[in-house]
């Protein structure tokens, strides 16, 4: 009896220790709701969606200050300044999942890169602000290539820690990533720089910056002709679909990295 008791408490113990275990386990790599990063991760995609959905409906195009719809809402000043919110917080959403994936992967080089997303697209954020105060599109291909260099940047992080650790993330963010620095190398790049060219041959006078908050602030033209909407199509469509949708998976996707800290 005494040695049929002995064993039974033993058992007990050990299945004590693996529950506990395994419940540490559940709570740190299953998918997880609970906590504030999720939250975080979920309220700044939610502000990029609607920054994105403003900006649909309200279209502009900065430089030559041409709208869509004849409204105070329209103006450059608004229309940029949603997106500088939208897409730093689109930045951060990133940043903050990457950051969660390299500490669960035990990558110190994958942290180190999530660290300074947030603060190239600042810096990109700068230079847009610069092109659509002074009107040099050069600006915006610096711009540009920040936002190609983060995405590549954030590739190199993923790839890095690896698919076993990131099953949800890893394809669909190798892939998509690719494809984008692509879209900025092959086709985004080139057209401002080429716009600045054009406009250097032209002899374009550029405004200063205090002139050019004025400018924004007041001056808008609404224009429905094709030949000037045409070159800002394919950059948009992108924008407003595939970049608000791979918002809302990341999202989805980043509950696999459970709470964070």
């Amino acid at each position: 009896m005494a040695y049929g008791t002995a064993c039974d408490r033993c058992a007990q113990r050990c299945s004590l220790v693996v529950g506990r275990r395994r419940r540490h386990a559940r709570a740190r790599f299953a998918p997880c709701r609970s906590g504030t990063a999720w939250y975080t991760r979920l309220l700044l995609s939610a502000v990029y969606v609607a920054g994105c959905a403003f900006r649909s409906f309200l279209p502009v195009i900065d430089i030559p200050r041409v709208v869509l719809i004849d409204s105070r809402l329209s103006s450059v000043l608004v229309g940029r300044s949603v997106a500088t919110v939208a897409e730093l917080c689109f930045a951060a959403q990133w940043a903050l999942v990457l950051q969660r994936a390299a500490v669960l992967g035990d990558s110190s080089f994958a942290q180190a890169l999530a660290s300074v997303i947030v603060p190239l697209i600042v810096l990109a954020e700068g230079f847009s602000w610069y092109a659509v105060l002074t009107t040099g599109q050069r600006a915006h291909a610096v711009e540009n290539s920040l936002w190609g260099l983060s995405a590549a940047l954030i590739v190199v992080g993923i790839v890095v820690i690896g698919p076993n650790r990131l099953p949800a993330l890893y394809p669909l963010t190798i892939a998509g990533g690719v494809i984008y620095v692509a879209f900025i190398v092959v086709y985004d790049v080139p057209m401002y720089w080429a716009r600045w060219r054009a406009d250097q041959v032209r002899g374009h006078q550029y405004m200063s910056i205090v002139a050019g908050i004025a400018d924004v602030s007041r001056r808008w033209r609404v224009s429905y002709r094709w030949e000037e909407w045409r070159s800002e199509v394919p950059w948009m469509s992108l924008y407003f679909t595939f970049g608000v949708w791979s918002s809302i998976w990341l999202v989805h996707a980043s509950l696999a990295l459970g709470h964070g800290k």
